[in-house]
Formats: structure tokens, C-alpha cells, sequence
């Protein structure tokens, strides 16, 4: 089971040759963010993850549960998704010229215990944007603007806001497949 409905994850796992069924967790990311008092981006991640995979292992027993999520931190400053045009343009405004960290944490759960978690870091150095830059790329992008941290996917027009990146693409696309894969081998759960 994926405890997501993101498109990027589905496909890394899909493209895997992993069978599997997604489901939405739920869950209130900035209340339970906000009431943990964590601080640290990769802390915050891994929690994310833990606990949507614990909401949809709670709805199906029996079933590995794999929960993901991302944070993105400027420094000591954290980003979520952007709420809207303006939102997004600010950020891009902030992170323009700037290497910022992607934290992208995963979290299998199996019948409510948690069995597997890690985390890990992409460092994203964002060429310097001008007003124009990021008018046109808001412009190209539309709504999917919002639909992640940053404002940007890299697997799409956001590639374009890019000069370096250190990190696998997979820890950029919000799930770190790599130790997701060997866990799954250590448990004898796949094949390869």
C-alpha cells in the first residue's frame, strides 16, 4: 500500500515493477507539524511519513504500509506548499540563487508497527530568477505551482529553475527508492 495519491510517487514505484494499491491518508500536515514542536526538516519529514502510513495501516491490516513525505529548508527556514499564485512567487523570490535541502523521509508500516524509516537530502541550487523569470515560469506551470514544496516540479518545468543539483532524482521526486528497494529484498517482500 502507498499512503499517497502523488502522481511522481505511483510512478516511481510502478516504474519499479512493484504492484501495489495507493491510498489517501488524511491527515492535517501543519496541525500535526505544529504540534510536535519538531524543528529539524528531516524530523519533521520522517514524522509526516510515519504517520500517514500509520493512518492507512490502521484501515488495512495484513498490508505494508509506505508513507512519504518532503520539507524544504532555505537555511533554518521551512517552506510548504505554496497556497496560491502570489505564495508561490514569493518563494521562488526567496529561494532564487540559493542552495536549499530537500528532506524526503519514507516510513513502512506493517499491521500499526513501524519497520522501516529513513531520510533523505537533495541539495537544490536555484539559478538567480528575475520578476520576469518567474512571471513567465507561473505562467507556463499554472495550478501545479501548489501542488508541492518549493513550487516546482523537477520532473517537469521546474527543471528549468535549476543550475546544480546534488542528490538522486528520486529523493527529489519525494521518495527515496533506493532503500525502499533494499529494505524490501532484506524482507524477502520482492524478487530482484
Amino acid at each position: 500500500m502507498l499512503a499517497s495519491q502523488s502522481r511522481a510517487r505511483k510512478m516511481l514505484l510502478a516504474n519499479a515493477g512493484l504492484q501495489f494499491e495507493a491510498m489517501a491518508a488524511d491527515i492535517d500536515e501543519r496541525a500535526m507539524q505544529q504540534g510536535s514542536k519538531l524543528s529539524a526538516p528531516g524530523e519533521i519529514a520522517s514524522l509526516l511519513a510515519c504517520e500517514k502510513a500509520r493512518r492507512v495501516s490502521a484501515r488495512k491490516a495484513g498490508h505494508y504500509v509506505i508513507g512519504a513525505d518532503q520539507t524544504l529548508a532555505l537555511g533554518n527556514r521551512l517552506f510548504n506548499k505554496p497556497d496560491g499564485r502570489a505564495a508561490a512567487a514569493e518563494q521562488l523570490r526567496t529561494l532564487s540563487g540559493q542552495t536549499h535541502d530537500l528532506h524526503s523521509a519514507i516510513a513502512v508500516v506493517h499491521d500499526g508497527k513501524l519497520v522501516f524509516e529513513t531520510v533523505a537530502i537533495a541539495r537544490m541550487s536555484m539559478r538567480p530568477l528575475s520578476s520576469h523569470d518567474i512571471r513567465t515560469y507561473l505562467d507556463e506551470a499554472g495550478e501545479a505551482v501548489t501542488t508541492s514544496v518549493g513550487a516546482y516540479q523537477l520532473e517537469g518545468l521546474g527543471v528549468h529553475l535549476f543550475e546544480r543539483i546534488e542528490g538522486d532524482h528520486f529523493t527529489i521526486l519525494g521518495l527515496p527508492l533506493l532503500p525502499l528497494l533494499a529494505f524490501f529484498r532484506r524482507e524477502r517482500l520482492i524478487g530482484l
